[in-house]
């Protein structure tokens, strides 16, 4: 006998666990949620749509107050008020859809429990009650997460059952007309809901895409950059190496001590090269050159000519101007400036074919400046030419090697639809 006690208890402590359960979340869905802010398109039309829904509730507002008043038997003063709960219901529901839903619901069961309708009439809802108790499930669900819509729909639909079954027998009962308008209203407006939800969601996920792909975009060109300083240090290195070497041959009967020195020199120059070929070969991909080309060395200004010829072969009409005196400047500009010149024209081989190319190089004291225009293209359908190889990130690797230097970068679109490049590098730190 103790033992079926202790299973009774057990098993009315499960089941007191799970009303208290249920109970809790009711209260938290159908009282103390938050339903979502309105989504960002709605406030364009958000007036228009207040407008409408005031028409329709004045409306159906008026047909409700009236079936309650002569059809229902309510009188004129609980008539006039609890028909038009529903509709003040509908119109709060925009703002605030919880408390206007159970505003809607509470006014339907008082009806039905105080009214005396006549035989044909609906019941427990009024015709205009089933529409504006549809319209109120409605904009709850768009709201509020499907599981509190459903919990809302299956509340609306008890409270007209057990009204039904207090009154009984009912001559004219309309549960199943209300639970089919209740149910479209509600599963509409889940679905338009998990619709905005999913488009939000594939807008957010567009960004970060966007982002990443920018991102990755941006390593990589950092990495081809760090890729073609390193072969530019490394050539360094090797001189210095050699020079080191071969320096004490240079002059008859060396010291000691400078013998060390230019030693110790090539040591820290061949060790320097060792950890400079280790960082490349972790930077450089073996599908991203060709081997010939992996190992060419890297291009400087004196290339310039035939960059500029290959372009021209290519169809386009290029004029160069150089101004100051011509000279070699530190390797790191050289390359970058290269590699400026020639995505930007590999810009123009794809986005203006046959437009017209002015490069202006200015040699300056402190700097050099590179200036590369061209007009707009001369048809919209103009097929593309070959670019020529070698090109990077477009806008994106020209303003990261400037960074690099510490010059200033500027592009866009200048008058008459063409386009221009602006870089300034300069030669030290002091500029």
């Amino acid at each position: 006998m103790p033992r079926v006690d202790l299973v009774r208890k057990g098993g009315g402590s499960r089941f007191g666990r799970a009303v208290r359960a249920i109970t809790r979340t009711l209260r938290e869905d159908l009282w103390t949620a938050a339903p979502d802010p309105l989504p960002r398109s709605w406030r364009d039309w958000q007036p228009a749509f207040a407008m409408l829904l005031v028409l329709f509730a004045v409306l159906l507002g008026v047909t409700n107050i009236n079936q309650n008043i002569w059809q229902y038997g309510l009188g004129h003063g609980a008539g006039l008020v609890l028909g038009a709960i529903p509709s003040v219901a509908v119109v709060a529901a925009m703002f605030r859809p919880l408390p206007a839903w159970w505003a809607a619901t509470l006014a339907m069961v008082v009806v039905a429990l105080v009214a005396n309708p006549h035989s044909p009439q609906l019941y427990p809802w009024t015709g205009a009650g089933i529409a504006l108790h549809a319209a109120a499930l409605f904009l709850l669900a768009l709201r509020v997460r499907p599981r509190i819509a459903a919990e809302a729909l299956a509340i609306s639909v008890l409270a007209g059952l057990i009204c039904i079954a207090l009154r009984s027998p009912v001559h004219n009962p309309d549960l199943y007309q209300a639970v089919v308008a209740l149910t479209i209203a509600a599963v509409v407006g889940a679905s338009l809901r998990g619709r905005r939800e999913a488009r939000t969601e594939l807008v957010v996920q567009a960004e970060l895409t966007a982002e990443e792909r920018a991102r990755r975009t941006l390593l990589e060109e950092r990495t081809r950059i760090a890729r073609e300083l390193h072969d530019v240090v490394a050539h360094h290195m090797s001189v210095i190496s050699i020079q080191a070497q071969v320096a004490p041959h240079l002059v008859d009967n060396p010291s000691e001590a400078l013998q060390e020195n230019l030693i110790g020199i090539r040591a820290n120059a061949v060790d320097a090269l060792a950890e400079l070929r280790r960082v490349l070969g972790v930077l450089r991909s073996e599908d991203d050159l060709s081997e010939a080309m992996r190992h060419a060395p890297q291009p400087t200004l004196d290339r310039l000519d035939e960059l500029v010829d290959n372009v021209r072969g290519a169809g386009l009409e290029v004029d160069t101007r150089i101004t100051g005196e011509r000279r070699a400047l530190p390797p790191g500009v050289e390359l970058s400036a290269f590699r400026i010149v020639q995505e930007a024209l590999s810009n123009v081989l794809r986005h203006a074919p046959g437009a017209a190319i002015r490069v202006e190089l200015g040699y300056q004291a402190t700097g050099l400046a590179i200036r590369i225009a061209n007009t707009a293209a001369e048809t919209a359908d103009a097929p593309t030419r070959p670019t020529p190889p070698g090109g990077g990130h477009g806008v994106l690797g020209m303003r990261e090697r400037v960074a690099m230097l510490g010059g200033e970068f500027a592009g866009g679109p200048i008058p008459g639809g063409g386009y221009e490049v602006v870089a300034r590098l300069p030669l030290g730190n002091d500029s």
